[in-house]
């Protein structure tokens, strides 16, 4: 029994399939309608389950290279039970999981959000029977309850149809303030720690290293092969496969039937096109204006679901603050090729590494204002983590 955003929105269990847009406009647009429909069919009354309801819009979270790896169980009146899809996890550039788990926690916040906008409290057991440290398994993630007449409507859920993550250039002469960074931490709950500096040096810093993450997973073919795997170069594969890495717009997808931006080349390091985005991503990293970071006190799969939850708070805050926010956490990964600068980026923000199980910095992000949010498409921003 499962609820997915892949394709179109599939509900099985629950009432049959609620099939979204058609096909109609693909020979006049280059928008993927297709890959767009969930947002259309967020909360629709079509939906006479409010678990449906709830969960049309929690597949709207941000997720690892947007992988999706959720399942839903609705069996259960009243209830839904969580997991994690399996072959839908990211083992080169995530291989404990950690970054597929805090996705997980995006989801189960913003069901909680979509099901308090109706007065009804999303109950979490996070991994009722219990979780795997090293891996996660078929068990499940959590069980929600849903409680009638019990909640209250979170205002962050506002920002929800307008959430980005902005991965576009900052402007560098436009400065983050204090009063902003301020702003952004008060959302986060006393379950997780929250940091941010718009300190020039820091940034600086900061900038320089998020460069060096950025680069080293690039320079490592099987990590860089990972995303490129992933990739959906043009409408007709982002319709398709309406997950992973969209490469969409009339200049990519004009590249590509030239023959000029292909899987092949974004792997050749000797390519323009492998150039190019190189070029393009040194020029976001070294214009962050600012930024924030999420850790725990320890690195359970329970603070994993926590660290998602809060990071999706601080997204849908910087939304309606207007300013752009890009999560940037190749530095945090954990491959061996990263170990170095896994280390340096803990000492840079002050956490001290002791053990796997130990203190941990589950999300860092840079900050900024850039594009008009409400002008850049959907799909060009992406609704990933990383």
């Amino acid at each position: 029994m499962a609820l997915t955003r892949r394709g179109f929105i599939k509900v099985i269990g629950a009432g049959g399939v609620i099939v979204g847009a058609s096909a109609y406009g693909f020979a006049t647009t280059r928008t993927p309608q297709v890959a767009l429909a969930p947002w259309g069919l967020a909360g629709s009354k079509a939906y006479t389950d409010p678990r449906m309801r709830a969960l049309s819009y929690a597949i709207l979270a941000p997720n690892p290279h947007n992988r999706q790896p959720w399942k839903v169980d609705l069996r259960t009146p009243g209830e839904a039970m969580l997991y994690c899809d399996l072959e839908r996890l990211l083992p080169e550039t995530d291989p404990p999981n950690r970054q597929i788990t805090i996705g997980l926690g995006c989801f189960l916040e913003l069901l909680r959000m979509a099901a308090a906008e109706e007065g009804i409290l999303a109950k979490v057991t996070p991994f009722p029977q219990g979780a795997g440290e090293d891996l996660l398994d078929a068990r499940p993630v959590a069980r929600i309850q849903f409680l009638t007449g019990e909640a209250t409507p979170d205002p962050l859920f506002k920002q929800v149809m307008q959430r980005r993550s902005l991965k576009e250039p900052f402007d560098t002469e436009r400065p983050v303030t204090t009063s902003v960074l301020e702003e952004l931490a008060m959302v986060v709950d006393d379950t997780v720690q929250v940091a941010a500096t718009n300190d020039p040096q820091r940034i600086k810093d900061l900038r320089d290293l998020s460069w060096r993450a950025h680069y080293i997973e690039t320079m490592t073919p099987r990590t860089l092969q990972e995303s490129i795997d992933l990739m959906r170069i043009g409408k007709r594969e982002i319709n398709a496969n309406p997950d992973g890495i969209d490469l969409g717009g009339a200049f990519l997808e004009g590249l590509s039937l030239l023959g000029q931006l292909d899987r092949q080349q974004l792997a050749d390091q000797k390519s323009a096109a492998f150039q190019q985005g190189i070029d393009m991503y040194r020029a976001m990293m070294f214009s962050g204006m600012g930024y924030i970071w999420l850790g725990t006190e320890t690195n359970s799969r329970a603070d994993q679901l926590r660290s998602g939850a809060n990071w999706l708070r601080v997204n849908l805050k910087a939304t309606a603050l207007g300013l752009g926010l890009h999560p940037i956490s190749q530095a945090l990964q954990e491959y061996p090729e990263m170990s170095e600068t896994f280390a340096e980026i803990h000492s840079k923000l002050g956490v001290s590494l002791t053990d796997s199980n130990g203190p941990r910095v589950q999300m860092f992000g840079r900050l900024g204002y850039g594009p008009s949010l409400a002008e850049t498409p959907r799909w060009k921003i992406e609704t990933r983590l990383l």
